[in-house]
């Protein structure tokens, strides 16, 4: 069976305005173009044209063989979810040509991805095209497109990596076996392409710069650290991303502004302003009783210990690998591993025990959010509506967890499915409890806890170690479930700071050194060569009141 890749595009001078649509379709095995096509549509809305691109790709894609299977890639996040059946489709204008979109080929036979609008050229210059002919009141003309021209030859699309990503550990031992030198090889005399480790922007994950409530010296309660709410927010787009007047359209090849702030590549940086001694749904009051010696020793890959047989060669090929991943390539280009699965992490709302610093996992009493959770969920909601990226939402098991998670769902136009893997740690006999109780009716059990990540807490609980197996296994089911898709995970403290540990490589003790207040946003991208990247960490901007 041939296999055809269809890339379209659309755009509006005006939205609504004069528009038009490009649409290539290319042999997926060979990346040849074998057929193009353009047209002006006269005025309307960038999306219309959008699917009117779509509409033409398929229909050239079905004439060259109408049993061939189809993988349609387009920069429209909105055609691509609504086609893939994510997102509700409620223009009147849409409807109709969404419907018939559905009806070229046979269910099954297509697929959608989205891609990044620099990789979406060779469409974004017959559109055009399309309306610079539509201006001089001509027809577009494929005797004179010179879209394939200067539009460098598609690469044939790569089979979907099999298996989930590793975390940072999986992944920095590959970078480290490429880079080692092969028996018998000479010793490379410089650092050369970046290999298979990347450092790049996140392609779909939540944007938006990150803050943090500054550094914190006591541990992270239960709940605790709840950045309180005040202030309206503004509204965004409904999950259809529809709702909302049209901003300008497209001119000289360049996307709407409604585009750009949903589907443009964000890079978020991390947030905090100090190291941070906190850990999850956890402990509160007691300051001293928990401070942990900053000389504490890192972990290290089994053969990389500098001071053993081949010592100097795997720390060579650490300081090679960091290097090529933290400086900007000038002439190599990694190989394109399509886009990562992006993990967008919100720690639930507040409870009424987030306050009172209180214990609160999951063998506790499972409290619902508090007004003032509630309020977080709702401006949580309207912040990840504005940025337009989630694609599938995923909860906890647990009252708090599913609460915020249907807020924010029911705002995006989802449906939440649930994952005991994220629940929070089971505190045992410290549920309920504070930090000082705790100290004071169970301190040799607190003492061993504090030191060690597979003590138990009092009552037979849950350890840290036990915590973090359980959250590595949901984390690959979802990444094999979510691969190459942004996923909201709503969750608790230890889950999130799990997933970032792991993702950054870090020991266990790295729980004590972190804040995560409630209704926080944080995001790690996992890549197909195990590699994964740490985009944005507690970030609460989204909470603070807008003027």
């Amino acid at each position: 069976m041939r296999e055809f890749v269809v890339e379209a595009d659309g755009g509006s001078r005006g939205n609504p305005g004069p528009a038009g649509y490009g649409a290539v379709v290319s042999d997926a095995a060979t990346g040849e173009t074998l057929a193009e096509a353009a047209e002006f549509i006269g005025v309307a809305t960038n999306n219309v044209a959008e699917y009117r691109g779509l509409l033409a790709g398929l229909r050239a894609a079905r004439e060259l063989d109408p049993e061939a299977r189809v993988h349609v890639r387009m920069d429209s996040k909105l055609v691509v979810e609504q086609m893939s059946g994510r997102w509700k489709i409620k223009h009147p204008a849409m409807k109709p040509l969404a419907a018939e979109a559905a009806t070229v080929f046979p269910p099954g036979q297509v697929t959608y991805e989205w891609i990044p609008r620099e990789r979406n050229t060779h469409a974004d210059r017959l559109a055009n095209e399309a309306m610079d002919a539509g201006s001089r009141g001509e027809p577009w003309s494929p005797t004179t497109s010179r879209a394939a021209l200067d539009t460098p030859r598609a690469t044939p699309a790569a089979p979907l990596p099999e298996g989930p990503p590793g975390d940072a550990t999986a992944g920095a031992a590959r970078v480290r076996a490429a880079m080692a030198p092969r028996p018998g090889a000479a010793a490379p005399g410089g650092t050369g392409p970046a290999g298979t480790a990347r450092g790049r922007g996140a392609e779909d994950a939540s944007g938006g710069d990150a803050s943090g409530e500054g550094p914190l010296a006591e541990r992270g309660a239960a709940d605790t650290h709840g950045g309180r709410a005040a202030g309206p927010s503004g509204d965004g787009t409904s999950g259809d991303g529809t709702s909302g007047a049209a901003p300008t359209g497209r001119a000289s090849g360049r996307r709407p502004a409604e585009h750009a702030a949903a589907e443009d590549d964000r890079a978020a940086g991390a947030s905090g302003e100090g190291p941070a001694v906190g850990t999850g749904d956890g402990a509160g009051a007691g300051t001293s009783a928990v401070s942990r010696p900053a000389t504490d020793t890192p972990a290290r890959d089994a053969g990389t210990d500098a001071d053993g047989p081949g010592g100097a060669l795997a720390a060579d090929a650490d300081r090679r690998a960091a290097q090529a991943v933290a400086t900007p390539s000038s002439g190599w280009a990694p190989a394109d591993m399509g886009a990562p699965a992006t993990f967008v992490l919100l720690r639930h709302g507040e409870t009424p025990l987030t306050p009172q610093k209180r214990f609160s996992g999951s063998g506790g009493s499972d409290p619902s959010l508090s007004g003032i959770g509630r309020e977080q969920a709702e401006r949580t909601a309207a912040a990840l509506a504005r940025r337009g990226t989630v694609q599938a939402v995923v909860a906890s098991p647990l009252a708090r967890t599913r609460e915020t998670a249907g807020i924010v769902a029911a705002r995006l136009g989802l449906d939440v499915t649930v994952e005991d893997g994220l629940r929070e740690t089971d505190f045992g006999a410290w549920e309920g409890l504070t930090f000082g109780e705790v100290r004071e009716r169970y301190p040799e059990d607190l003492d061993a806890w504090l030191a060690s990540p597979d003590a138990e807490p009092t009552g037979g609980g849950e350890s840290f170690a036990a915590t973090a197996a359980r959250v590595a296994q949901a984390r690959d089911k979802l990444l094999a479930e979510y691969r190459g898709r942004t996923v909201l995970l709503v969750t608790h403290v230890t889950p999130v700071k799990t997933l970032i540990r792991l993702a950054l490589g870090a020991p266990p003790e790295a729980l004590f050194r972190m804040e995560l207040s409630a209704a926080s946003l944080s995001a790690v991208a996992y890549y197909a060569d195990g590699n994964a990247s740490v985009r944005l960490f507690n970030d609460t901007s989204h909470l603070r009141p807008s003027y």
